[in-house]
């Protein structure tokens, strides 16, 4: 591999490459892999037993949320949820078990922004829940991540909370509150707190 778009990559605080990066011994750009077949991961966020999700914004549709796993090939651009902008289909994960399913994916698209896994409690019943900014949705978009038997963690939409503008960032403030910042002309930063 040449290059590192695509991908999630893993560096120590000074720019070294960490010696169990799963692609170290293959040289350059490659060491630095922990895991590819991104299309366009935008969010980012450890959920509080250390694993690492990272949403990404689709092509035409097939915007997704995945637990990311060393080593693991996600699959774009051979398999999405989505299609082309052209409108040519793109084989979906299921089609070939080589790729890493999303955990979540949304078509249509929510054209994910902003990413937290909420740590605060003044939201009741949030704690641990992922919340995503919606650009296409024009919404919060909460996410419930349930562990599964197996050892694994499913993600899934618990709630949408509309308004009618692009969110583009989402942040949790040091009380627990919940901070949104609206996109394009006339968007504003908001404090959520229960009301």
């Amino acid at each position: 591999m040449t290059m590192n778009l695509g991908k999630v990559i893993r560096l120590t605080e000074n720019g070294a490459i960490p010696a169990d990066n799963p692609f170290v011994g293959q040289g350059g750009v490659t060491g630095q892999i922990w895991s590819l077949g991104h299309r366009n991961p935008l969010g980012i966020d450890f959920d509080a037993s250390g694993q690492l999700w990272a949403h990404e914004m689709g092509p035409k549709h097939g915007d997704e949320l995945n637990r990311i796993i060393r080593g693991e090939d996600y699959g774009y651009p051979a398999v999405s949820n989505g299609n082309h902008y052209s409108g040519a289909p793109i084989p979906d994960h299921s089609t070939n078990p080589a790729y890493k399913s999303p955990a979540a994916y949304w078509v249509p698209a929510i054209s994910p922004a902003g990413f937290i896994i909420y740590d605060g409690s003044m939201f009741s019943g949030w704690t641990g829940n992922g919340l995503i900014g919606g650009l296409g949705a024009r919404a919060l978009v909460r996410i419930r991540f349930v562990p599964q038997a197996d050892g694994s963690t499913a993600a899934m939409e618990a709630e949408r909370y509309s308004w009618g503008k692009r969110v583009r960032e989402v942040e949790e403030g040091p009380d627990g509150a919940v901070y949104i910042l609206e996109d394009k002309s006339g968007g504003r930063l908001l404090k959520l707190t229960p009301g």
